[in-house]
């Protein structure tokens, strides 16, 4: 279970007021005290994850929020936060006290959800607060069941205190899960049993130190899943190593900083892509990505690209997206293109003042919040191109990158022919 990485397990994050349950709620599903617990309000400040095993669905990430009725300028900070977590939920839990009742707070969670295409379960928490005579217990549920069918929704009455319903909170998550919430395989459909994927790893600067990044080792895996073989290698070794081959290998997948060099060295009848163009199909859109390369086509003086990493490394002198992928652009498009730069959770809401956003490989990021920066950028008209297919362009072999793809390479081609047409449209 720990082995699985934390973007392949589905995100379930819960929501609500402020000591409404949240974190009891977490702690009675996992049967482990993940999430700190206290009486008083707000004490989960910063979203907490915590990757585990949930049956009946298996490893996950548990996600505990900040109450969404947080006060003051430290609390509406704490708000935003929580609402950053939506981009990444694949299955929200909208935990509702019988003590503080529903109301806007929970609406607007409510609009949010379904906004964004979140599936969700509401729990009715602190059950066991009311009056066991039942007095008072039909018109505080009749109340509730007015909101409920106002937002025409089912919802769960349970207790985390007294464990009331915690089994049937399970069995709704398993159920309610999306079974999309990531691709079933990085390269299993591009290669058949026994076949063999050469794959280049150059280690340099950036490789971690006895270790490869995770992209490589996702894929290593994958190919043997599909009962194909593995051979790994530097750049400098490719091309003698499928010299040593009986029969060539089906695909050779590259860093993409390789690209140029790799290509020179693999023959033309041998398909070749990147790990960052794998992954901007098993983490994102390949399509959306691929339509991000026709914008670049038309970058141009003093627009502003916006480049997003994941990842929070240490970046060294000549880092991928701070270093080398602005220098190609300076010099193959303009010196005056300007970047900007993002990293880890952060996503700016000022999309529409780029030209362009220029992703990475997203393999810190689960697939759920990659479609979400995506649809973010598509809903105020910019274009998103992802790192290693950005490298394939500026170097020329974009087409044989997208070539394992015929989908995606039919979309490129139809936008260079749009491209060309709309310079001879200029020009005249």
């Amino acid at each position: 279970m720990n082995s699985t990485a934390k973007g392949d397990r589905p995100h379930i994050a819960v929501f609500g007021r402020r000591n409404v349950g949240k974190s009891s709620l977490i702690n009675k599903l996992t049967n482990q005290n993940l999430a700190l617990v206290s009486s008083q309000p707000g004490t989960t400040t910063d979203p907490v994850y915590k990757a585990m095993e949930l049956l009946p669905i298996g490893p996950v990430m548990m996600i505990d929020t900040a109450g969404i009725d947080d006060q003051g300028e430290l609390g509406e900070m704490r708000i935003k936060k929580t609402k950053e977590i939506m981009r990444k939920t694949d299955l929200a839990l909208l935990v509702i006290s019988v003590v503080q009742g529903a109301g806007e707070f929970e609406t607007e969670l409510i609009r949010e959800f379904k906004e964004r295409d979140i599936p969700f379960i509401t729990v009715l928490n602190k059950v066991e607060l009311l009056d066991p005579e039942g007095k008072e217990q039909a018109p505080v549920l009749e109340e509730f069941d007015r909101f409920f069918e106002k937002h025409e929704l089912e919802f769960i009455k349970a207790s985390a205190e007294a464990e009331i319903n915690i089994d049937l909170i399970r069995e709704k998550t398993a159920e309610k899960m999306p079974q999309d919430h990531s691709r079933d395989t990085i390269m299993g459909d591009l290669i058949e049993p026994g076949e063999v994927a050469v794959l280049v790893t150059p280690i340099d600067s950036a490789a971690p130190k006895g270790r490869l990044i995770l992209p490589q080792v996702q894929t290593i895996r994958d190919i043997l899943d599909h009962d194909a073989t593995a051979l790994v290698t530097k750049k400098a070794e490719v091309s003698s190593e499928i010299n040593k081959l009986k029969k060539k290998p089906k695909i050779v997948v590259t860093d993409s900083q390789a690209f140029e060099m790799v290509s020179k060295e693999v023959a033309q009848d041998i398909l070749m892509t990147g790990f960052s163009v794998l992954f901007a199909r098993y983490k994102g859109d390949l399509n959306t990505f691929v339509r991000g390369a026709k914008a670049m086509d038309k970058l141009k003086a003093g627009d502003k690209v916006l480049v997003a990493e994941a990842c929070t490394h240490r970046r060294q002198k000549d880092d991928i997206g701070t270093v080398k992928i602005p220098n190609w652009i300076h010099n193959q498009i303009s010196p005056e293109i300007e970047f900007e730069h993002v990293a880890g959770r952060e996503f700016p809401d000022n999309l529409e003042e780029y030209a362009l956003v220029l992703h990475c490989g997203s393999c810190m990021l689960n697939r759920k919040e990659v479609l979400s920066r995506l649809e973010e950028a598509k809903k105020v008209g910019i274009p998103v191109i992802n790192y290693g297919i950005a490298i394939a362009w500026l170097h020329g072999i974009l087409d044989r990158a997208l070539k394992p793809f015929p989908e995606a390479l039919e979309l490129w081609q139809q936008d260079q022919i749009e491209v060309k047409q709309e310079e001879i449209e200029e020009v005249v």
